[in-house]
């Protein structure tokens, strides 16, 4: 089995470098009949801090936006035109409202898809990223040295010319090759990623 990824694995300042490292990790979840399934992560964005304005969290704390000001490693979960649940993993600190949207998982690109395929919505919305909520990581294989795309967000123009062009999804180039969002975008460029660091042994 691979290691679990604690839930302070993921507080970081950097959202955007953290968003790159979540690839190829595995995203696991335990189902209603207690089967795991595990899924490695393929497409991430990264959303940082009250100032980007692409981000739920420029509009200020929410009901709907309150677990993004949370701690580092839980999950905020919404839904977006009232169809798609989207996953995101809150990286802190507490009252720094940051998030990786996690995009795309092999055999489900799209975060409507990743959803949908695993049976993820809003029960999960402010639990912790750990076994005992039925949603964790997992640390994966190295991707160091594996060829990673970077583009800008997918749907963010709404936000400005200077938020809508930030760089900040991160897309595993097998997966590249079957989304549509990819096709459109511009620059691609070529990323080298370290992996999460390992946790110490107890």
């Amino acid at each position: 089995m691979s290691q679990i990824l604690s839930p302070t694995t993921f507080s970081s300042e950097d959202t955007v470098a953290l968003a790159r490292r979540l690839l190829g990790c595995e995203l696991v979840m335990r189902d209603g009949e207690g089967q795991v399934i595990r899924r490695t992560i393929v497409e991430t964005e990264a959303y940082h801090g009250p100032d980007d304005l692409a981000s739920h969290a420029s509009r200020g704390r929410t009901p709907r936006n309150r677990p993004m000001f949370g701690p580092a490693g839980h999950w905020y979960v919404y839904l977006c035109y009232g169809i798609h649940e989207m996953l995101n993993l809150v990286t802190g600190p507490r009252d720094f409202p940051a998030a990786i949207l996690i995009r795309g998982v092999a055999g489900a690109v799209g975060p409507g898809k990743l959803t949908r395929s695993l049976g993820i919505d809003r029960r999960f919305n402010g639990l912790a990223a750990q076994p005992d909520t039925g949603l964790w990581l997992e640390e994966g294989e190295a991707v160091s040295g594996i060829r990673i795309l970077e583009t800008t967000r997918v749907g963010v123009d709404y936000a400005g010319p200077v938020w809508a062009a930030k760089p900040w999804r991160f897309v595993l180039v097998s997966a590249a090759v079957r989304s549509p969002y990819t096709q459109r975008q511009s620059p691609l460029r070529g990323v080298q990623v370290a992996p999460l660091p390992r946790r110490k042994a107890k």
